[in-house]
């Protein structure tokens, strides 16, 4: 059985491995504005999911003026319901700075069961970002 983890992206080779999964799956799949896709990039910390250590889903965190946010959570699609996107957020709340006290990310809304899992909730009404539903959810921990 492949095995499964997460690295927190310490190289150039990584980044591309996971701009190239977020480009897949955001720009190519779901039809994102590339220029809304790239954004923040050098003020987030970026992570890959491999399995079998093959690239096969990416994530970031960043800290903004209202707290940190979890962002760009994307998993290819041949890789989906193997528990990928339940590691990369695990490995990004354990990577949080200890002192961090709002968390917060806005969900593509068939993204919200697995959110909630982490003690996430639904805050606030719907709204549309890159022609895709989206709910902001905030971590009740």
């Amino acid at each position: 059985m492949d095995t499964l983890e997460v690295i927190k992206i310490s190289n150039q080779e990584q980044l591309e491995d996971a701009f190239a999964i977020r480009k897949k799956v955001f720009v190519d799949e779901q039809h994102c504005p590339p220029e809304l896709e790239w954004e923040n990039e050098d003020v987030s910390t970026h992570f890959l999911a491999l399995l079998g250590h093959q690239p096969c889903g990416a994530c970031r965190w960043r800290k903004t003026d209202n707290g940190y946010k979890l962002e760009r959570f994307a998993v290819l699609k041949e890789f989906r319901g193997k528990r990928i996107g339940q590691a990369l957020v695990a490995a990004v709340l354990a990577d949080l700075p200890r002192d961090h006290e709002y968390v917060y990310l806005n969900a593509q809304l068939d993204a919200v069961s697995l959110y909630s899992k982490f003690g996430f909730a639904a805050e606030g009404p719907q709204f549309e970002e890159a022609g895709i539903m989206h709910v902001k959810m905030v971590r009740k921990a």
